[in-house]
């Protein structure tokens, strides 16, 4: 394999990777024009890359196509956030009752540091900590539950709706609701009770939900 196929392989699925990121984060916003010449300049990568990249992420309802007009961000409505919260609502629950049923005591003592984390950076107010040690919950119990599917959906699913769970972390006094929704959450999954952590699941997230609506 020469040099050149092999950074391009290599380039791939990280140029993907750090467009996702940067839209999620709002570096380019809703309806922001994605120039293939500008990006592949931006992150020394060639079109063909770049190309790639963007139809992974249009695949993922994140970049729009427009008919002669090249690539776009696309935003994601409110009423849309909410219903995306209502599929994850499903598959959360999901994710939650297998976590339940398979938490092994290595899972269980990595869930009971992430129960301290959200405890610490609640109190303290830490939003960023606090959002960072809620993504790591959410990665962690679709690692415990092992179920491919349901994983592969909820990331394209969160992938959406990043942008907005952004502005929901950062809403004053959230932190302070959400905290123990998600250590009821670890808490049935550490007591091994599948309908403890599908309930707790679905009323978090009914809660982000009504949030959600209440900021439209």
């Amino acid at each position: 394999m020469s040099t050149t196929i092999a950074t391009e392989q290599a380039v791939g699925p990280d140029l993907t990777q750090r467009l996702r990121e940067a839209i999620q984060s709002a570096e380019f916003a809703p309806h922001q024009r994605l120039i293939e010449a500008d990006l592949s300049e931006r992150y020394g990568a060639s079109r063909a890359s770049v190309r790639t990249a963007l139809l992974n992420l249009t695949n993922e309802g994140l970049v729009e196509r427009l008919p002669n007009r090249g690539a776009r961000v696309r935003a994601i409505t409110v009423d849309e956030a909410v219903e995306i919260v209502e599929v994850r609502m499903e598959l959360e629950s999901l994710v939650a009752r297998k976590a339940a049923e398979k938490a092994t005591a290595k899972d269980e003592k990595a869930l009971r540091t992430l129960r301290d984390r959200i405890e610490t950076a609640a109190a303290s107010g830490d939003l960023v900590e606090y959002s960072r040690v809620n993504q790591e919950l959410d990665h962690r119990l679709r690692e415990i539950s092992d179920h491919a599917t349901a994983t592969q959906l909820l990331e394209r699913l969160r992938a959406q709706s990043a942008r907005h769970q952004f502005r929901l972390a950062f809403v004053p006094g959230r932190a302070a609701t959400s905290a123990p929704e998600h250590i009821a959450i670890i808490d049935a999954i550490l007591a091994h009770d599948p309908q403890a952590a599908e309930k707790a699941t679905r009323a978090h997230l009914a809660g982000i939900a009504d949030l959600l609506r209440s900021m439209d």
